[in-house]
Formats: C-alpha cells, structure tokens, sequence
C-alpha cells in the first residue's frame, strides 16, 4: 500500500508561540504530528511538506500598501476593489498600482478571499520560515532510517499573488510557473492509496490546498485524502471557516483520522 504524507507549512511563524502569525493549538499539532512520524513512518512512503515562502515586499504585506498620509494598513486589514479604486488604499509603489488593483479585482471575481493583510511572516531565509523543531527533527529521522528523501515544496515567492494552496496560487500568473498548476504533485498524490493531509492552518492553506487537490483529483480519488484532525488548527478568528471547509470536504468523500488512530 502506498501511502503519503502531506503536511502544510509547518513553520515557525505559524507553529512556535512566538511566531509572527501563530496559529493557536500548533505547537501542540507539531508535537503530536512528529510523535506519529517517529510511530509509523516505516509505513509513510513519501513526505511531502510545503513551505510558505515570502519576501518582506508582498502584496498581502503591510509594506505593499500605503493611505493617503502615507501610512501602511494593520495586519489584518481587509482590502476592496472599492478601497483601491477610491485611494483609501495604494500601492506603495506607484509602478504597481495597475497590477494591485487588478489583482483586488481577480480575487473578487474568484470569490476565494478578499485581500487580508498579514503580518510579515515566512520570510525566506528567516528563523520563521524554518519547521518547527520538532517536526524538522522528525523528519530528518525517517529520511535517516528511510533512506529517502522528503519533498519539500515551496510556494508564495511571487510578491504579486497570495499562494494559499500548494497546488495553485490564489491569482495564478501565467509568466511564473510556480504560480501556475503543480502538476507534478498532483499526479505524485494520484499514485498513492492514501493520502494522510494535515498542517498549518486548517481555515486557510489547510483548506485551500485540499480543495485544489479535490478540484484536480476527479472523484473516485477523493476518497484517498485522510485529514488528521489532532495535527492542525485555524486561523484565530477563523474557526468557522475550518469547521466549514472539513464539513464540505468530508460530503465529498475526504475522510478524518487522528495521528494517534492513523495507520495503526
């Protein structure tokens, strides 16, 4: 049997207390999900693990946009079409003020989110862009007794475009392909009978990622996906949207587990 892991930025921004985007519940989620690496990971057949990758010049960043007076939005803020079109909000740098309100005008049109700017996280290179201790040691030990290798797969580079999902970002742009369809890892996913899904956080990059795998696996696939509840939590303020997204997913055929449960 085939089986893989896929496991969503569980990096420190999102995962460690201290982290400039914590995720309540994570560093509990890290501790259980490294338990069951080290439990059964002679049994995983690949690990994939997906890491949120910014620069400090991005568009869902407080330095992208600027009011009148100059000043940059609070983390958090949500940004219109109207907020654009009417000044209330600018790009900081002239020269991208038709690409941002474009962008705010797509994300309308594909009703995913409105833009909301977060703080400044997953800088490339940075102490919050590493995995979580934990985890990291973990996974550093199945490659070891394994002889693998884990596939870590990189997203949100593009400054012009939010990467929630692994597969896809929010506004692809057809002249980044790391924005576009990752193919590779969807027909990776495909080969697997079971697919174990859990990460950081479960209402955004959790659930967008999912969604994007449904979308793109065909129905009689669907059933292969595995959320593993216990290793993954929301977005403060979000929980609504996580319960949301595991309800419609599971009327889909995605199943639920625990990492205590899961593959015992």
């Amino acid at each position: 049997m085939n089986v893989q892991l896929l496991t969503i930025d569980p990096q420190n921004d999102f995962c460690d207390s201290a982290g400039s985007l914590f995720v309540p519940g994570a560093e509990e989620d890290m501790k259980r999900l490294a338990a069951m690496v080290r439990r059964a990971g002679n049994k995983l057949n690949d690990i994939h693990v997906t890491l949120d990758s910014h620069r400090t010049v991005d568009v869902a960043h407080p330095v992208f946009w600027k009011d009148s007076a100059g000043k940059h939005p609070n983390p958090f803020t949500i940004i219109t079409v109207q907020d654009v079109e009417n000044g209330t909000w600018q790009a900081t740098n002239p020269g991208f003020a038709a690409r941002a309100l474009e962008y705010v005008k797509q994300l309308e049109s594909n009703a995913r989110y409105p833009l909301c700017i977060w703080p400044e996280h997953c800088i490339i290179g940075s102490w919050g862009h590493s995995i979580y201790p934990e985890l990291s040691d973990a996974l550093i030990g199945w490659e070891r007794e394994r002889f693998a290798i884990v596939d870590y797969v990189t997203k949100g580079s593009n400054v012009f475009t939010e990467h929630y999902s692994a597969v896809q970002a929010d506004v692809p742009d057809p002249t980044d392909p790391s924005t576009m369809l990752n193919a590779r890892l969807i027909d990776i996913l495909q080969t697997a009978d079971i697919v174990a899904i859990t990460g950081e956080a479960l209402s955004h990059c959790v659930a967008n990622t999912v969604n994007d795998i449904i979308d793109n696996f065909g129905d009689e696939n669907v059933k292969k996906l595995v959320l593993l509840e216990d290793t993954t939590s929301s977005v403060l303020r979000f929980e609504q949207q996580g319960e949301d997204f595991v309800k419609k997913a599971v009327a889909k055929g995605m199943q639920v587990s625990t990492s205590i449960d899961f593959l015992v």
